[in-house]
């Protein structure tokens, strides 16, 4: 039996596969700790003997007064990171992306701690960049992932790792959709939402063809402070819609579904892959590194999703696309079976198997004495 302790940011993207990875150690028996952010409350029971939030802060470089305190409060945060672990005695951490882990995964290096670096996206974000040369080993969720190309350390492609409700439903064939039937449709905007998707989509499906309006059954994913509005969106299309902040059984209903509109999160597109379902994709824009658009190309070119980019995006052009897709239920088929085909359900026992060798090593703690 070994200890292992997971770090992760505390959104779905980074604490989502964590968790896939924390059941499949427990499966095999090993103890599990979570070192983490405020944020971990929003999602649920995380499977470890103990979650410990540590002070972490995002750089700014711009504002010389948050950049002084930023550095304060990662100060703090590898001390805490580092009484912590040292009570822990992990054998192995990993990291799994996020500002939030900077602190400990440092705080572990300091200790002489082996760790491995997952890289969920198929550009490698900041934090993970910055935090490569305290890494052993490093694991990738795509076998071309942009910053990573020229790193010294051990790379291995395991792919990203999914729940276990997740793997649970991908066995279910992609659902029939006979002419005059009801047509599921699942919306969401990622862990944190998205205002943008809460504007457009109600307001495209109000420019349907009546007669297939009223054979949507949509379940969407709205922020608390979007719900009201796009309630009344949908009232005034007397279209059916079921709506929440969170969708906790959302892999059962992705499984269930004919067609899925939502960002282009790392996470997502490992669910939607597992499971094999069609989508449209609509990158988060903005972001310095584009790293939602190059998920989305990814599983566009694999045949399996249609990319949408937010800024040339109107309720009228997505009503146009989905029509033409919903009267195509043969391609929506072959884009479901496209997205199968890139999907990685085992990733999660090839990343276990890495933390088992890497813990394997026989590691002394500062601090430990010699045996």
């Amino acid at each position: 039996m070994k200890t292992f302790v997971l770090m992760a940011g505390g959104t779905g993207g980074h604490l989502f596969p964590a968790m896939a990875l924390a059941q499949e150690l427990l499966r095999r028996g090993h103890v599990v700790e979570l070192m983490t952010d405020h944020r971990v409350g929003s999602y649920g029971d995380f499977p470890a003997r103990n979650i410990h939030v540590v002070p972490a802060a995002t750089p700014s470089l711009r504002n010389p007064f948050k950049f002084v305190g930023g550095g304060v409060t990662i100060l703090r945060g590898i001390a805490v990171a580092r009484r912590q672990l040292r009570k822990t005695r992990p054998d192995a951490v990993v990291g799994f992306g996020g500002y939030p882990i900077f602190p400990p995964f440092l705080a572990a290096s300091l200790l002489g701690i082996p760790g491995i670096l997952h890289e969920q996206n198929a550009v490698m974000g900041r934090a993970n960049r910055a935090l490569v040369r305290f890494a052993d080993l490093v694991a990738l969720s795509f076998g071309t992932t942009r910053f990573a190309e020229h790193l010294g350390q051990q790379k291995i492609v395991t792919g990203n790792p999914v729940r276990d409700r997740v793997r649970a439903v991908a066995h279910m064939p992609y659902p029939e959709l006979s002419e005059g039937g009801t047509i599921d449709l699942v919306v969401f905007g990622g862990s944190q939402g998205a205002k943008a998707i809460s504007d457009i989509v109600p307001a495209a499906i109000g420019l349907l063809p009546e007669a297939l309006r009223h054979r949507l059954r949509i379940v969407q994913q709205a922020r608390a402070e979007d719900i009201d509005r796009v309630t009344e969106a949908y009232r005034q299309s007397r279209t059916s819609v079921e709506i929440a902040p969170f969708i906790p059984d959302l892999p059962e209903r992705i499984a269930r579904s004919h067609l899925v509109i939502a960002r282009s999160g790392a996470s997502t597109i490992a669910e939607l892959t597992v499971i094999g379902r069609p989508a449209i994709l609509v990158p988060l824009p903005g972001a310095l590194d584009a790293d939602q658009k190059n998920n989305a190309l990814v599983m566009e070119q694999a045949g399996g999703a249609w990319v949408a980019v937010q800024a040339t995006l109107s309720p009228q052009s997505l009503a146009t696309r989905l029509e033409a897709l919903l009267a195509d239920p043969a391609g929506l088929r072959r884009a479901a079976e496209a997205a199968k085909r890139i999907g990685q359900p085992n990733a999660v026992e090839r990343l276990a198997d890495m933390a088992e060798m890497l813990a394997g090593r026989n590691v002394q703690i500062e601090g430990d004495n010699p045996t």
